[in-house]
């Protein structure tokens, strides 16, 4: 842990975590008040609940497939804290237009004509900024950080986006019920964000300078191409985004999931993300101890296979809750905690989340530590390209499966099967980690 607490006090590395840790933290109040709102006021059925979370997902995921060729290009020949000051300053101005949205639906104000499609546009935006700042969080890092720390740096960054996301979604739970507090908020928190942008280090470009492809498709294709050569790196890429397709479905149903099934307010829908957030966030610390700074997969398909498990647990006791001992009220936080299974509700959800940080977070330090330095922020769009893809098919998926009226524990079900692929592919890319060992080598 002594490398976590020096990287914790070195300008190095410090305002970038607390940059990206506001940066998740104000997306997830404004994403999440901006759903609970709607799924718990403005809807009233689990299939149009349930459409409009996919749709919400959907268009925050859309601007990474289509833009992060052009965010990776950009932060391997700009700098890289340059950068981060300029999307940051877009922020405000995104908030600014969000924070109408929510004023406009808190007081019945042309709801459905401009209110929704304001917030949708800025989630959208929300989704536009993250793409570029994605690359850069991650490629950053071996700029600023010694070869042994990477890992490190990898799992705090990823501890501290979910942690940020957990502030964020408890957030959002308290301000579901008072609009008017979360619009003045989430302009705040970008305005914060903003001023410890600014004290991000300098972070010039590596290499040689190259002409930059705006258009997104043949820039994107040519990224991932790319890619595939690498077999470390491409196998990291398609089980991070297999990864994230089962945590978008799951993330889609948890909202309608706690309405509809366990008859909970949205205060208990937002307990479920900050327990899955907890859980990442634990995983992600837990896995760099186990591996002691080595990037390697060597848990990758043993995590996976635990957190499909646990999935199965979650369905199990979902299908169990026993209606006939619950009101048609919507429970709040105490009154669902009443309930036994609740707790295993929880834990179930604690260790699907531990286990996926575990899976997840030493993929990620292969695509920094594996590729050269001065291609590092592509290859992270490149994962971001097939991530949201990925993500975009679970959204679509999810909105599928809710139109042809299947219910929504046995959606859940469905991500833990989708695990066995993870599975599969952790196992590829532990194979393609020894492959490229040198000879006598151990993992």
């Amino acid at each position: 842990m002594s490398t976590t607490t020096e990287l914790l006090r070195a300008r190095r590395f410090l305002p970038l975590f607390v940059t990206q840790l506001f940066n998740a933290f104000n997306d997830n109040v404004y994403k999440t008040t901006m759903v609970l709102f709607v799924v718990y006021t403005v809807y009233n059925s689990a299939e149009t609940e349930t459409m409009f979370s996919s749709l919400a997902s959907g268009l925050f995921i859309l601007p990474f497939f289509l833009l992060s060729a052009l965010a990776g290009q950009l932060a391997d020949l700009r700098d890289k804290a340059r950068l981060i000051r300029r999307i940051k300053f877009a922020e405000i101005l995104l908030m600014s237009v969000g924070a109408v949205g929510l004023f406009l639906a808190w007081r019945g104000i042309a709801v459905d004509t401009v209110a929704i499609p304001l917030l949708l546009a800025t989630l959208f935006g929300t989704g536009v900024q993250s793409a570029f700042f994605g690359p850069i969080k991650y490629a950053i890092l071996p700029q600023h950080l010694k070869p042994e720390e990477v890992l490190a740096g990898t799992g705090l960054v990823e501890a501290g986006t979910y942690i940020a996301i957990m502030g964020g979604v408890i957030l959002a739970g308290l301000l579901s019920e008072s609009i008017e507090i979360a619009a003045f908020a989430i302009i705040a928190f970008a305005l914060i964000g903003y001023a410890v942008s600014r004290q991000v280090p300098t972070a010039p470009p590596m290499g040689t300078q190259e002409t930059i492809d705006f258009n997104p498709f043949t820039s994107s294709w040519r990224l991932v191409r790319d890619t595939v050569h690498n077999r470390e790196v491409w196998f990291a890429i398609l089980a991070i985004s297999f990864f994230w397709t089962i945590g978008s479905v799951l993330f889609i149903q948890f909202p309608p999931l706690a309405k509809n099934v366990l008859m909970a307010d949205p205060k208990v829908a937002s307990l479920f993300l900050v327990f899955f957030s907890i859980g990442v966030a634990i995983g992600s610390v837990a896995v760099n101890m186990l591996l002691k700074g080595e990037v390697s997969a060597r848990y990758a398909p043993a995590s996976v296979a635990a957190m499909g498990a646990m999935v199965a647990v979650f369905y199990f006791v979902c299908r169990a809750w026993n209606a006939g001992l619950r009101s048609q009220e919507l429970m709040d936080v105490s009154t669902f905690l009443s309930y036994p299974l609740a707790w295993v509700v929880l834990g179930s959800l604690l260790l699907i989340a531990i286990f996926g940080g575990m899976f997840v977070v030493p993929l990620y330090a292969f695509l920094t530590t594996r590729v050269p330095a001065n291609v590092t922020s592509r290859t992270v769009a490149a994962n971001n390209i097939v991530n949201s893809g990925a993500m975009v098919v679970g959204s679509l998926l999810a909105f599928a499966l809710s139109t042809i009226g299947v219910p929504l524990a046995e959606q859940v079900l469905l991500s833990s099967a989708m695990c066995l692929v993870s599975i599969w592919l952790g196992y590829r890319l532990l194979v393609a980690e020894r492959a490229a060992r040198p000879a006598g080598q151990a993992i």
